[in-house]
């Protein structure tokens, strides 16, 4: 399996969290065809990719508005038409809808977003354990 990761961060978590879920998947055995910016994604990255992992912290009010930052940005990440995505979103106190919004999204660009998962800023390495094992396991049905 190969998959490329796309990630907006503000103040590096996510970006931490991207590098960590990447670490954990090459544990595994998976090859990483590239770590780019959702505002200058690598295209070839994406085309060779299996898997296209999508990032982006949770920003707005602590109680209502959240969402995922760079939503106009994900909304012009190119064409995925045929590919599989997964989203992640880290946060602070609560990602509310901010999965659903990304999936949203992802899936308008045309891919197949089999799932995602949140992880608090404060649990970064326990989080991208937990995800990264969670795409190991669906791997098999991908292909």
């Amino acid at each position: 399996m190969e998959a490329a990761l796309l990630v907006e961060s503000l103040t590096g978590n996510t970006w931490k969290a991207a590098e960590l879920v990447g670490a954990k998947l090459q544990e595994a055995g998976w090859g990483v065809s590239g770590l780019s910016r959702v505002r200058e994604p690598d295209l070839r990255s994406i085309q060779i990719a299996d898997l296209v992992l999508v990032g982006t912290w949770t920003h707005g009010l602590f109680v209502v508005g959240q969402g995922p930052w760079g939503a106009s940005a994900l909304a012009n990440l190119p064409a995925m038409r045929g590919k599989k995505a997964a989203v992640f979103c880290t946060f602070a106190l609560n990602p509310a809808k901010t999965l659903d919004k990304m999936t949203g999204i992802i899936a308008g660009r045309g891919a197949d977003v089999i799932g995602g998962f949140a992880m608090n800023r404060r649990h970064l390495d326990r989080n991208a354990e937990e995800f990264a094992a969670r795409l190991v396991d669906v791997a098999p049905a991908l292909v």
